[in-house]
């Protein structure tokens, strides 16, 4: 059938794209939203140009660190996706940056840490800021797309609550300061039955057991929803962090959490 065929081009087409770095462009126009009505990058910019060091959580392929250079002479960046080392220190490397595949097990060492869709290790954050240091987090929050794996008839994406309010107890836990919490729920909306499945590729912890053999059936029938109505949208969750380092007799007192929707672009 045609349109068999035309499912199977579209899934060949999203199998081929490599998947290395945090580079979605192969996404764009046929994938829009989930993008909160902040923007890290301008966010952290500011943070960088004051910083003395820099720390980056999951770089990914360094495409965050690359987007705010200059950078400051001591700045690291820790990824432990071996598929991204290489393309991280490749762009990363002309700018003086190190790319580890751990993170540095020293105290008080980084002036700013950045950590955006990537871990949140609260302890370790604590140990490795300076005193005054900041740290900025985008991160994922747990109900991320959720309507997509019921849809697929996959597992729930996470298995614990991860939101805005148990990341934040967790900085606090761990002697920092919150000082801006933020978390919206946006919808992103896949126009191609490729989109999806580039998608699920591109992030492996959406459905952990995910393979085109093993969801056949759901994939098939999503492909026909989306040529009905012309797409499927899922709800996007992220939530926005920032928090300081300093003496314990200084935090202040918890900042509001700010919760809003805004169906806006994607920028990663």
């Amino acid at each position: 059938m045609g349109s068999g065929r035309q499912y199977d081009q579209l899934v060949s087409e999203a199998v081929g794209v490599p998947r290395t770095g945090w580079e979605f462009a192969w996404r764009d126009g046929r994938a829009i939203g989930s993008d909160p009505s902040w923007s890290f990058p301008e966010l952290a910019r500011p943070l960088v140009r004051r910083a003395g060091s820099v720390l980056d959580l999951d770089t990914g392929g360094g495409e965050l660190l690359a987007e705010l250079a200059p950078l400051p002479a001591h700045t690291v960046a820790v990824e432990g996706w071996a598929p991204n080392v290489a393309v991280a220190r490749d762009r990363l490397t002309p700018f003086g940056v190190s790319v580890l595949t751990e993170l540095p097990g020293g105290e008080e060492e980084f002036d700013v840490v950045l950590s955006r869709h990537g871990r949140l290790p609260a302890e370790d954050v604590a140990r490795l800021l300076t005193k005054g240091g900041t740290l900025l987090s985008q991160q994922v929050g747990s109900d991320d797309l959720a309507d997509l794996n019921a849809e697929l008839g996959a597992p729930p994406p996470h298995p614990r609550s991860w939101t805005a309010e148990t990341a934040t107890a967790a900085l606090r836990d761990a002697g920092l300061a919150v000082t801006d919490v933020r978390e919206e729920r946006l919808p992103l909306t896949f126009q191609d039955i490729g989109a999806v499945v580039y998608h699920l590729r591109a992030v492996p912890w959406q459905i952990r057991d995910f393979s085109l053999e093993k969801y056949d059936r759901a994939l098939r029938r999503m492909d026909a929803m989306i040529r009905t109505y012309g797409q499927f949208t899922a709800m996007a969750h992220r939530f926005l962090v920032e928090a300081i380092r300093v003496p314990a007799a200084h935090v202040a007192h918890p900042v509001a959490l700010t919760r809003t929707t805004s169906p806006v672009g994607d920028r990663r």
